[in-house]
């Protein structure tokens, strides 16, 4: 037995949401897409499992990732949950093209639910086809592992799969498989689902499920759902704020796709921003620009109140009004929370050690400044590490950037003078400037040349795009380009749900 097949046999499997009741998942079965064949491992992810780099040549084990063989001790299903879609309720949508595969334990503790997209028909496809096109995949794999990187909280992917089956979107595509991974796929969903059905004991039964697989120490608390509400809350409000200062748009902010851990969900249409545009509207099918990037706060809140809804039973059966009261009460902690985390953050970017009561002036104010110019948001952070603390004269290659030249150089009066009250040693700062800001993301144009790239069979850019954006920190020499503005066909670039 070689030490793949060893890695595999360690493997503990198992899948604890099978053991709820009938109504919270359907048992289905992959159906194996024609021709599926390895594309792309994450390392990264590999290593959460304790699968090393040549694991997943285990033939075993990736016929039991790709779906082609069941494993006797993984019960695979389709989670089942409702949602809030464009603000719209949805009374069942569920899994249509996901399928959990089974529960393992991680490298180094905890649990990893492994869920394959593109996996075939399931009860709740509605009129899909169950499948996922090469496009989205890359695109959701692909980001998964840079968010992680970036450190923003996320579901993984394992690994990516091709095949020689077609799939019709808008046009015809390559089907493709993802091996995601997260501690639980449990969305605000999954609890409204049950909520409208008016059936309140599996309501409970989730919370329940949830707190002790998820959340063990709010069991002792003396409101273990208000204690589970308000975590759902803190986490939510601190992940969107990581967003907003790392400049992504997540492009379906439905509750179906809003994670009960606060995790990043559901990669369809996102997009980083190029050009700062508080407006930005990443999803071409959102035509009234409900998930635009500067709307993505409020509604983080919006999504977490009907959350709250479906948790009123479970604060107070007897007493609407007490239980009102305290979903209220977890609520206000949400915008607190998100300015807080987002102000602190915003601070780091622009390398502010202490906390002045102008801070929020002079961030808001360069902010407007590159929203006039359109100036692109993630170089002219990094960038912002090279000014001195000094007065000299502006630095050309920022200046040029703004439309508002005297504006700039006004700001910058203020800025540095900000950066010697803090007192902290020019090179000092910089360099803790540069551990915040990065100097690589997944711009679209970057993603479309990988996908083009793979569709033709090559998939040698997916993997060094992975590589790169595993570091989105470094300066990784010969990869400059890389962190280029996009081209004039980079800009038009539409994203829809079907990406």
């Amino acid at each position: 037995m070689d030490a793949a097949v060893r890695q595999l046999s360690r493997l503990r499997f198992r899948n604890t949401f099978a053991a709820l009741p009938e109504g919270f998942h359907a048992r289905v079965t992959p159906t194996p897409l024609r021709g599926t064949h390895l594309a792309s491992v994450s390392p990264a992810a590999a290593g959460l499992l304790g699968l090393g780099d040549q694991a997943l040549a285990d033939p075993e084990l990736l016929d039991w990732l790709s779906g082609r063989r069941p494993h006797a001790d993984a019960a695979s299903l389709a989670m089942c949950y409702a949602g809030h879609q464009f603000g719209h309720y949805v009374p069942q949508l569920g899994d249509g093209r996901a399928i959990v595969l089974g529960e393992v334990d991680g490298a180094d503790g905890g649990h990893w639910e492994l869920q394959l997209k593109g996996a075939g028909l399931t009860p709740f496809s509605r009129d899909g086809d169950g499948r996922a096109v090469l496009r989205s995949s890359i695109r959701e794999y692909l980001c998964s592992e840079a968010m992680h990187a970036l450190g923003i909280p996320t579901t993984r992917a394992l690994c990516l799969f091709g095949s020689d089956e077609t799939v019709y979107r808008e046009r015809v595509e390559r089907g493709a498989l993802l091996l995601r991974m997260a501690p639980s796929h449990v969305r605000f969903g999954s609890f409204e689902v049950f909520f409208y059905r008016q059936q309140f004991q599996q309501l409970r039964e989730l919370a329940d499920y949830v707190i002790d697989h998820d959340f063990p120490a709010l069991r002792d608390d003396p409101r273990p759902y208000l204690a589970l509400l308000r975590e759902v809350v803190q986490r939510t409000a601190a992940l969107i704020a990581q967003w907003q200062l790392v400049g992504f748009a997540h492009g379906v902010m439905n509750t179906d796709n809003m994670s009960i851990l606060g995790l990043t969900l559901d990669y369809g249409p996102f997009g980083f921003l190029d050009a700062y545009e508080p407006g930005f509207v990443c999803n071409h099918s959102d035509h009234h620009g409900r998930y635009a990037f500067d709307r993505q706060p409020s509604i983080g809140l919006w999504n977490l109140t009907c959350l709250a809804q479906a948790m009123l039973p479970l604060l107070d059966a007897d007493d609407g009004d007490a239980a009102v009261e305290q979903a209220t009460d977890a609520l206000a902690a949400y915008e607190p929370t998100l300015v807080a985390a987002y102000a602190a953050g915003l601070r780091a970017k622009l390398g502010l050690r202490d906390a002045h009561v102008d801070d929020q002036a002079l961030g808001a104010d360069l902010l407007a400044l590159m929203a006039a110019g359109r100036v692109d948001y993630t170089n002219l952070f990094r960038d912002l590490a090279a000014v001195a603390s000094a007065a000299a004269a502006p630095p050309a290659a920022l200046r040029d950037r703004f439309v508002d030249r005297a504006g700039f150089d006004a700001w910058l009066v203020r800025y540095r003078e900000r950066l010697r009250r803090d007192g902290v040693a020019d090179a000092e700062r910089a360099a803790a400037m540069r551990r915040v800001n990065p100097r690589y993301v997944l711009r679209n144009y970057l993603a479309q040349q990988a996908i083009a790239q793979a569709e033709q069979g090559d998939y040698a850019e997916l993997d060094r795009l992975l590589a790169l954006l595993a570091r989105p920190y470094d300066e990784q020499p010969g990869m400059q380009a890389y962190a280029a503005e996009p081209p004039d066909w980079g800009r038009a670039l539409e994203i829809s749900c079907s990406s």
